[in-house]
């Protein structure tokens, strides 16, 4: 099947090489390109002296169905600035990303750019006399000839507003989640009397809702109560957690976030719902910051107020957190890759987006095991 955009180009910002390369991978083996063929393309952003760059395409994108896929929150990546070695920030990737569609000068059929997370995507509505930088970002990008923004687990999709005429697909990591866990978790049920999904805040309802509606289980969340007459760090503290719900006790509760910040919120509704009663506690989000380090989750592991962190590999993550106990990867290259082939064939990803059918394979695979282990303990 012929793309209907021309041949197909995947662009690694720095510090995607790896997430790339095994995107590559997938795309080469469906389409049955031979080993030394592929179908990344080379840029680069060389640096001056004075930390000012420039974007460098190594091969012609004329023509192409280009796809960039940028980490914005790659902060292992160092570039030399009068002689210093300097982590680049989220707006020194976003500007390379600009310098590269610069560089590719409208020459491409389309462009598409893949933000795992969303640049200044925290960053989402006013609350008084501040930018939206959110929204400028999108409409700066399409305003350079980008036609389609795919990111995951926005934390406000409501951003897409900025940019209505335009494509936006904001992608939840749902079932590769839960499948993660099971995964790791052979043993888990996932009835209703046995689980249930957690939202930390009012924010996030939406996630676990989601899981519970698909699911058909129970769903809990918490209430942040915050201190409005100060401000701390740009922001008003939490003073505290309030649940709403019924009784975790004796359950396995999953608690669905987009992210993990320093952690601080997420560890004290694991410690609640642990006093609770809850059984095991799973932490999935889409994206691990750690940017408190991870001392703080082993010191929480260690007391069992958790039992294992599910973030995905769509940022970086340093090694320094992906080799506790208590962490584990979940894999999305080759749902990008599937995103990727299905868009350059011009067909709808509605199928890509919507994974009931496989979530509920998933469970039925889980109630069958269940019991079948029944069987041989009654016999």
């Amino acid at each position: 099947m012929e793309s209907l955009y021309g041949e197909l180009g995947v662009i690694g910002m720095r510090g995607c090489e790896g997430f790339v390369s095994q995107v590559d991978a997938y795309l080469r083996e469906w389409r049955r390109h031979d080993d030394d063929q592929e179908f990344i393309m080379r840029a680069d952003c060389p640096r001056f002296g004075s930390g000012e760059a420039k974007a460098l395409l190594h091969e012609s994108a004329r023509g192409h169905d280009v796809y960039i896929i940028s980490d914005c929150f790659n902060y292992a990546e160092k570039y030399k600035m009068q002689g210093m070695m300097v982590p680049m920030s989220p707006d020194d990737h976003f500007a390379d990303l600009k310098r590269v569609i610069a560089a590719i000068a409208g020459k491409a059929s389309r462009i598409s750019v893949i933000m795992p997370m969303l640049y200044e995507g925290r960053q989402h509505r006013k609350a008084s006399r501040e930018s939206l930088d959110c929204a400028l970002a999108l409409q700066d990008l399409v305003s350079m000839g980008v036609s389609n923004i795919i990111t995951f687990d926005a934390h406000d999709p409501r951003v897409q507003n900025a940019i209505p005429l335009h494509g936006f697909d904001n992608i939840r990591p749902s079932y590769q989640m839960l499948k993660a866990l099971v995964r790791a978790y052979p043993d888990i049920s996932l009835s209703k009397d046995d689980i249930m999904f957690i939202s930390p805040d009012e924010g996030a309802m939406s996630r676990s809702m989601y899981y519970s509606s698909v699911m058909g289980v129970e769903l809990g969340m918490f209430y942040k109560r915050r201190n409005y007459s100060i401000i701390i760090d740009g922001k008003n503290p939490i003073e505290a957690h309030e649940y709403l719900g019924r009784s975790v006790e004796g359950k396995d509760v999953i608690v669905v976030d987009d992210m993990i910040s320093s952690g601080d919120s997420i560890l004290d509704v694991s410690e609640q719902l642990k006093e609770k009663g809850a059984r095991r506690v799973f932490l999935f989000t889409t994206f691990g910051l750690f940017v408190s380090g991870p001392e703080v989750f082993d010191k929480a592991y260690e007391k069992g107020i958790f039992n294992k962190v599910f973030t995905t590999n769509l940022i970086y993550t340093s090694p320094e957190v992906t080799s506790r106990e208590w962490y584990e990867s979940v894999n999305m290259c080759k749902y990008v890759a599937y995103i990727i082939d299905t868009l350059n064939h011009n067909q709808s990803i509605s199928s890509l987006l919507d994974p009931v059918t496989r979530i509920h394979k998933i469970m039925d695979k889980q109630a069958a095991k269940a019991a079948q282990q029944l069987s041989i303990t009654e016999k």
